[in-house]
């Protein structure tokens, strides 16, 4: 981890040096309010991570938190950001293949669990089978918009191989409930699948396994189930600072890949990045 980080940090110096040789502004740029977009499901992690961050900065940040595949779509259309905290590996290296930045750092990895309702016997050895009944409304994402979805894909993907026509029949019942840009949106300060699942909109969701947990402190009822080891899918989050960023984006990564930004997302359930 160190060794990437200094990497990384060689790397974010260079950008650095380059804008201050072109005689790029300085004090606007350091004035400005660092644009942080990152996955949903980092919301609260990050936002101690940036408290925690500007105890000891005077750094101003402007962070926004969305679907990752929507946030990629916005930064390629033009929309100013420093910092993009993704989901997957996969969105901001789309934007470095597009030379608007120039490496993608794993900062931090998530797990696919399933939330059921109370009244629903789910258990890890009966998973695919609840899925799997017609009765069963199984929730998810919405895939390429939010990775999320895309790993509920990759879940029904391997249970094919486990009982045929299994993806199909799941990818037909899915309800593509969050994460979309029509997806119904949570009153303010409600955890989304939380307010999905209280609502009864689904039976089983799966989602990210941090956000399992927010959604059982809202809703205490609800349970929440590990997938077994031959459907279990990862997710590799991913950290770009873009071409151009402000120059104070280059410190709040930094902060971001340490110890303590790592412990922060560690205490949200967070697992920490493959060396």
């Amino acid at each position: 981890m160190a060794k990437q980080g200094l990497v990384f940090a060689i790397s974010l110096g260079a950008t650095l040096m380059a804008g201050m040789a072109q005689g790029a502004p300085m004090s606007s740029e350091v004035t400005a309010p660092i644009e942080l977009r990152a996955a949903g499901s980092l919301k609260a992690a990050m936002n101690d991570i940036i408290a925690a961050y500007q105890a000891k900065s005077d750094a101003k940040v402007a962070a926004q938190y969305a679907p990752s595949g929507l946030l990629l779509k916005r930064i390629q259309e033009g929309e100013r950001v420093d910092i993009f905290a993704s989901a997957n590996m996969k969105h901001p290296q789309a934007l470095v293949d597009a030379g608007a930045g120039q490496e993608v750092q794993m900062f931090a990895r998530n797990q696919l669990c399933a939330i059921a309702q109370a009244d629903v016997p789910l258990t890890n050895a009966n998973l695919l089978d609840t899925l799997l009944a017609p009765q069963t409304k199984v929730g998810t994402s919405t895939p390429k918009a939010d990775p999320a979805g895309d790993y509920a894909w990759a879940v029904f993907a391997k249970a094919e191989a486990l009982k045929a026509n299994a993806k199909t029949t799941l990818e037909t019942k899915a309800l593509q409930l969050t994460g979309g840009p029509e997806s119904a949106k949570p009153p303010k300060d409600r955890n989304p699948y939380a307010w999905v699942m209280e609502n009864k909109q689904a039976d089983v969701f799966l989602t990210y396994c941090t956000n399992a947990v927010l959604a059982q402190k809202e809703v205490p009822s609800l349970k929440i189930v590990d997938l077994p080891p031959e459907l279990a899918v990862g997710a590799d989050y991913g950290l770009l600072v873009l071409k151009d960023a402000n120059n104070a984006a280059a410190p709040l990564a930094e902060f971001i890949l340490s110890p303590e930004g790592q412990a922060i997302l560690t205490g949200y359930g967070f697992q920490p990045p493959k060396k």
